[in-house]
């Protein structure tokens, strides 16, 4: 476990979303077991019903299972379908209202991709 909490998001979401990126990044496996609520509880000092509820999303929609007396495990394919999802959430966030200002303002597709390799190649300079 990593990280603290900031305010932006309410917690349960953010222990849910922590889970998710550990298993994007390779850090979580199929199978492996994720740390248990109480070790959530006392890393992240919160209330054991927020950390419940993040872990009850991710249980509700296939990323994790529980082992009643066991713990929770990634499930089998976890991350692909967070991939997925996380694919359509960029999409309905970014994509969609980037397209709509960009046709506002007259800016067609090469110049969108000209703009990202801009962006992109100043980025790389600063690393």
């Amino acid at each position: 476990m990593k990280g603290s909490l900031h305010g932006d998001k309410p917690i349960y979401l953010q222990m849910k979303e922590r889970i998710e990126d550990q298993i994007l990044q390779g850090e979580l496996k199929e199978g492996d077991q994720i740390p248990s609520t109480n070790e959530m509880v006392r890393f992240y000092k919160v209330n054991h019903l927020t950390v419940a509820k993040g872990m009850n999303l991710l249980a509700e929609v296939g990323i994790i299972f529980k082992k009643r007396g066991v713990g929770m495990f990634v499930e089998k394919g976890a991350r692909e379908k967070l991939l997925e999802q996380r694919k359509e959430d960029f999409q309905e966030q970014y994509i969609l209202p980037l397209l709509r200002e960009a046709a506002k303002i007259g800016l067609k597709e090469e110049d969108l991709v000209g703009m990202m390799g801009k962006i992109k190649e100043k980025q790389q300079g600063k690393s």
